[in-house]
């Protein structure tokens, strides 16, 4: 009688136990009101940066390979990373159909920098890095194909000196076409110590 009355127990707490169970998986699952929503990421691009020498076509170990996400004109922010000993840098977090504007930096070349649209899943780029080149002055001749559009009225730019030889003093009405010869003045007082 002592196992009858045990057994009894054991189903009916079996049961509220099952009961309970079912109840709590029911709660879990309907908690649409609750939390934060898992928004989807957009797919990625994979991109992959080969920075080489103009001058030999040599990978450019350790470049600076900097990405600016645009959103319009704005920055979004900046990923950088360094090229390895090949030359290359892999970067696979750029959404597709974003603008990227591209910077590369290295020790002892100039500063490289584009945007790209980023509209296929996988892209190559191939950047080649140039010596940093003369200075521009205004004082030296130049190509007309640099300076076209840029000076008005001749090949010399304003404020130049025409001609690189010293001019002639004017000529002397009085004399024959001799130029004038400066005064002669005297040295100035030298200061006693």
């Amino acid at each position: 009688m002592f196992h009858r009355s045990l057994y009894r127990i054991s189903v009916f707490v079996a049961g509220f136990a099952l009961t309970l169970g079912s109840l709590h998986a029911g709660a879990q699952q309907d908690d649409s009101g609750r939390g934060r929503k898992y928004k989807v990421p957009p797919p990625a691009a994979r991109i992959e940066i080969v920075v080489l020498r103009d001058v030999n076509g040599k990978p450019v170990e350790s470049a600076a390979v900097i990405f600016h996400p645009m959103e319009g004109e704005r920055d979004k922010g900046a990923m950088e990373l360094k090229t390895n000993e090949d030359g290359k840098a892999v970067i696979d977090v750029i959404p597709i159909g974003d603008t990227v504007r591209l910077q590369v930096i290295a020790h002892g070349f100039q500063t490289y920098g584009q945007d790209y649209k980023i509209d296929k899943a996988s892209m190559t780029m191939e950047v080649r890095l140039k010596r940093p080149g003369e200075q521009y002055s205004i004082y030296k001749q130049h190509d007309e194909t640099a300076n076209s559009g840029k000076s008005s009225g001749g090949d010399q730019p304003a404020g130049s000196p025409k001609d690189s030889t010293p001019s002639t003093p004017p000529a002397d009405p009085k004399s024959s076409g001799t130029p004038s010869k400066p005064e002669s003045q005297p040295p100035p007082s030298q200061p006693q110590l």
